[in-house]
């Protein structure tokens, strides 16, 4: 074990939870009308023609064709982001790769996966899909129509995930059964809420998953969004109202498919707690791996990062 003992926060990352204890917690009481919340969103978002368009990208790979990809979203939201095809092999399987809330400035070249077209969607305000007035700093991002249950930012984001499936399905019909999704983070939360109500998405993996237990989200500390979240409930003290349509605990109880969700023990920007709520909330086909310790450098880190990488690749394989 290589839990960190010495950092710069002035809270400790481990919230004094040991695995049992982090094992043991559960998701929070949910809001009526959550699956009909959900459910009517995601009927909306497919009747979105995502009209994907695909330009030859300034960036090259020996094992990519790359290209750059811009799809619309529910709203009319142009999406930026990249389209991976194999150069060796048939495209068998389609993936949906999420980012954490720092954005994405080029694709991740070295998933473990053949024969598998990938697609690097930037999510609504962040990176290749920027759109003043939406900030890109996670802390105010996040905070974006939070007031307004319907137009909170990060349901836009949930429904840009469910769009990059409709363009896989668009660009690649044979696919239709045989699409994972993979998030980190802020991607890993979204994602939790796009599996949940999705069945065209047939696996995931969510590693340090976000905006899990919301009201346990708002009273641990924390640095980065929910550090900006925990600010604005302190002085407007009405945002769990829309934040428990938004628990990614709460729609992990809905998962139905294979998952491999990566939670740690130490994490200052998610709180462990938090992750652990989501991966304990699926119910079934469920594998946790667990890290020491999740945004934030650490002895072993890569030793661990290399065991979970030859699982995503097993997890991921074609059929």
């Amino acid at each position: 074990m290589s839990i960190p003992t010495t950092h710069p926060f002035a809270f400790d990352p481990t919230y004094g939870m040991r695995l049992e204890e982090l094992l043991a917690v559960e998701p929070p009481e949910e809001p009526g009308g959550f699956d009909a919340f959900w459910e009517a969103r995601y009927q909306k978002a497919l009747t979105v023609d995502p009209q994907p368009v695909l330009s030859r990208s300034q960036l090259t790979h020996p094992d990519w064709h790359v290209l750059d990809l811009v799809y619309l979203s529910t709203d009319a939201f142009r999406i930026g982001g990249w389209l991976l095809l194999p150069r060796e092999g048939q495209v068998r399987r389609g993936l949906v790769v999420g980012h954490g809330y720092g954005g994405r400035d080029r694709p991740d070249f070295d998933l473990p996966v053949k024969e598998t077209a990938l697609i690097f969607p930037c999510c609504r305000g962040l990176s290749l899909s920027r759109h003043p007035p939406i900030s890109e700093n996670p802390s105010w991002h996040v905070l974006h129509d939070i007031d307004k249950k319907d137009s909170y930012i990060i349901g836009g984001c949930v429904e840009d995930i469910w769009l990059a499936v409709s363009t896989l399905a668009a660009l690649y019909p044979w696919l239709s059964g045989h699409v994972g999704y993979s998030g980190i983070s802020f991607g890993g939360g979204v994602g939790a809420m796009a599996i949940a109500y999705d069945p065209r998405i047939d696996r995931g993996h969510l590693a340090l998953p976000s905006f899990g237990h919301q009201p346990l989200r708002l009273e641990l500390p924390s640095v980065g969004s929910a550090q900006g979240v925990q600010e604005y409930q302190a002085e407007h003290g009405n945002v769990l109202e829309t934040l428990r349509f938004f628990d990614a605990a709460t729609a992990a109880r809905r998962i139905r498919v294979p998952m491999l969700t990566a939670v740690a023990l130490f994490d200052p920007s998610v709180a462990p707690p938090c992750q652990f709520a989501v991966a304990n909330s699926i119910p079934k086909f469920n594998e946790i791996f667990i890290l020491d310790a999740g945004h934030f450098d650490y002895p072993g880190s890569a030793e661990q990062e290399a065991v979970l990488r030859d699982k995503i690749g097993q997890f991921f394989r074609v059929p």
